[in-house]
């Protein structure tokens, strides 16, 4: 199912100097794709099997382009306040990115816990609800979000369940919500309101729904 998202989240640090300290990238370099996934709670540290089913189906898709992936880096535990670290590194990568690789098109995309870290990347403001360093951040410059073709969400949690866990709602950026594939099955209970089974929270890769915005993301790549 596609549809445009409310999502959330809490909070990035600020990115004022985000690329101070980063190695210049070489236009050899710079991959004609580059993926930046954020990973479910308690996954492994990568991009987890969701994210990866859906970077494996891309690169079939776009056969031909070179496909980069970058691994938010952050906790990913049951403690949402530190979701906050992945706003703030996938911001940092999204405008390194941007700014070093201006031919490279972009995809940004998460899971789960990950897929609010992605939405709260792309909100117009974030509320200050923690004490430094996560304090709100600005958000990413336009001349970022002219560079995203895609936002892709697989099982992002419902207000309902921001709720349970007391992670309030933040809104798509107005830059990108025309670029949002939210994948949501009617009986996961993470991100639909009134879903009780529990399997269907694991279930985007073998259903299909990584395979669909992938091949989605694909037609817009060109």
């Amino acid at each position: 199912m596609l549809k445009l998202v409310r999502g959330i989240f809490v909070v990035a640090a600020l990115l004022a100097s985000v690329s101070v300290g980063m190695p210049p990238a070489h236009a050899a370099a710079c991959p004609d794709v580059d993926v930046t996934f954020a990973r479910g709670t308690e996954e492994p540290p990568g991009v987890g099997r969701i994210g990866q089913s859906f970077i494996n189906s891309l690169r079939a898709d776009v056969r031909g382009k070179s496909v980069g992936v970058y691994a938010v880096n952050y906790p990913a535990i049951k403690n949402w306040a530190t979701a906050a670290q992945g706003v703030a590194d996938a911001s940092a990568h999204i405008l390194f990115m941007a700014t070093n690789c201006p031919r490279t098109r972009l995809v940004i995309g998460g899971y789960s816990q990950g897929a609010s870290v992605v939405n709260a990347v792309t909100a117009d403001a974030l509320p200050p609800l923690f004490a430094p360093p996560f304090g709100s951040g600005p958000p990413l410059p336009p001349f970022a979000a002219d560079r995203v073709v895609s936002v892709v969400l697989f099982g992002i949690p419902s207000i309902d369940y921001l709720n349970s866990v007391g992670a309030p709602p933040v809104s798509t950026g107005g830059l990108y919500a025309a670029k949002v594939l939210n994948m949501c099955l009617p009986d996961d209970p993470v991100c639909s309101i009134g879903g009780r089974n529990d399997a269907a929270h694991n279930a985007y890769a073998e259903n299909g729904m990584t395979a669909q915005t992938a091949w989605v993301t694909a037609q817009r790549l060109g």
